[in-house]
């Protein structure tokens, strides 16, 4: 039983949809009451108290009522993008919101029955829907060649770790600047595995689900500690009426966000408490690049947080993006439900300018990665001879603006500091002097 509230906005390319889960037996037992209202199927009101007129009013495109399912949720966020995809572009779906709001069940599911069809009325998520939905297209394109492979990344604790990786223990893997596309970024040592029919699909999912960081925490049974994206790309082959061969790639990037959460009310000490905290930083900063795409600020601070240097391409950048902002409708967790409505309030005003993967024929493929092989080999031998790397000038901008914007945020700090010094030294003169005055006194 879930209540999804669904927002589009067709003109920028960014779509976000909250997701809004009924009261929980935890919740039910704590005697939380439902301070969410869904007044019709395109408005959604948050009370400050239960059944108090001061609310907080929310617009969005489309409310699914509690008892939607899977494939319905599934068919409005996801079955449009995948003919995109097929075209060419590079889509992106991530779920954010309090933990244990449903996110992970939304974009992984519960079910592990891999006969089941996309279009089954079954508890399987996002994730598995849309490989299958995938192979179902692919196959009506019987005059074309295809290939689908897939990524399972981990981002925990600050570091990068690859869910589908052949060793036994996720293996940490590192990012880099692309300097051929702005924007993006190369995961350097991640594994991507080729997908051959749909029977494989969820044991590629279990296999990468099993190693990821889960724990318990008093408001989730089964809290996600890390950030995950599930990445689907598919190449294909297409002959012109010339009969070239020409190679198309479009990719799904599928993100599953841990769960934010009050340290206070989570009962997270240690370990955890330093998990909840990594997990909130990471999304404050997502915050404030949202918040600085949404405000046209000259800098955008994806360079704070690794989740925003993956996320960049999908925030402001050439990616058709969909966000799923989840909540949950008790009172208890009221302060979360406005935060996270809020968060997607702001993101909807986000303007992606997405761009179709350019199509390459064959030699022109060769010629691209015969030219990036030799980029490469010069930069290795500048490295060796000390002579310096090559750096691409939107990235030098880029990182001389953020140098600039450091140095003013040090220097105000550094002025900051001196004037507290003052403040504390003119006080301790005004203490000494008060002692003098009661010494004298008595």
């Amino acid at each position: 039983m879930v209540l999804l509230v669904v927002l589009i906005f067709i003109v920028c390319y960014y779509l976000i949809f909250s997701f809004i889960r009924p009261i929980s037996n935890l919740e039910r037992n704590n005697k939380s009451a439902t301070v969410v209202e869904v007044l019709n199927n395109k408005e959604v009101i948050v009370h400050k108290r239960p059944y108090d007129k001061l609310s907080k009013k929310y617009k969005f495109d489309n409310v699914f009522e509690p008892s939607s399912k899977q494939i319905e949720v599934y068919n409005i966020v996801v079955n449009p993008l995948l003919d995109e995809v097929l075209a060419g572009y590079s889509c992106t779906v991530f779920a954010y919101g309090q933990t244990g709001t449903g996110k992970t069940f939304t974009m992984e599911g519960i079910n592990s029955d891999s006969t089941l069809h996309w279009q089954s009325d079954s508890s399987a998520g996002i994730i598995p829907r849309s490989l299958s939905h995938m192979f179902d297209k692919l196959q009506l394109l019987e005059a074309q060649e295809y290939t689908i492979r897939v990524s399972f990344l981990e981002l925990y604790n600050g570091d990068l770790f690859d869910l589908l990786s052949p060793n036994d223990d996720a293996t940490k893997i590192r990012l880099y600047e692309d300097t051929s596309k702005k924007g993006a970024v190369i995961i350097h040592g991640l594994n991507e595995v080729t997908v051959h029919n749909k029977s494989e699909v969820y044991k590629i999912l279990e296999k990468g689900s099993e190693k990821r960081q889960t724990a318990a925490t008093l408001m989730n049974a089964q809290s996600s500690r890390s950030h995950i994206v599930f990445s689907i790309t598919i190449h294909m082959k297409e002959n012109t009426t010339d009969g070239e061969e020409v190679l198309k790639t479009g990719k799904l990037n599928l993100v599953d966000l841990a769960g934010s959460e009050n340290i206070g009310r989570s009962g997270s000490v240690d370990k955890r408490a330093r998990e909840a905290g990594s997990i909130n930083q990471s999304l404050l900063t997502l915050g404030r690049v949202i918040t600085a795409l949404v405000e046209r600020a000259p800098h955008i601070p994806y360079r704070e947080s690794k989740l925003t240097r993956l996320l960049q391409e999908s925030l402001g950048g050439r990616t058709k993006t969909s966000l799923i902002a989840t909540i949950s409708a008790a009172s208890i967790n009221l302060e979360e439900t406005l935060s996270t409505l809020d968060y997607a309030h702001r993101a909807k005003n986000i303007t992606n300018r997405p761009e179709i993967n350019r199509k390459l024929s064959k030699k022109e493929f060769l010629k691209q990665y015969t030219e990036e092989i030799e980029r490469l080999r010069r930069d290795l031998l500048a490295t060796r001879e000390r002579n310096g790397v090559y750096l691409a000038n939107d990235n030098y901008q880029e990182m001389q603006a953020l140098i600039s914007q450091q140095t003013k945020e040090i220097e105000e700090k550094l002025n900051r500091i001196k004037a507290l010094e003052k403040t504390m030294q003119d006080k301790e003169v005004i203490y000494f002097l008060i002692r003098i005055l009661l010494i004298i006194c008595y």
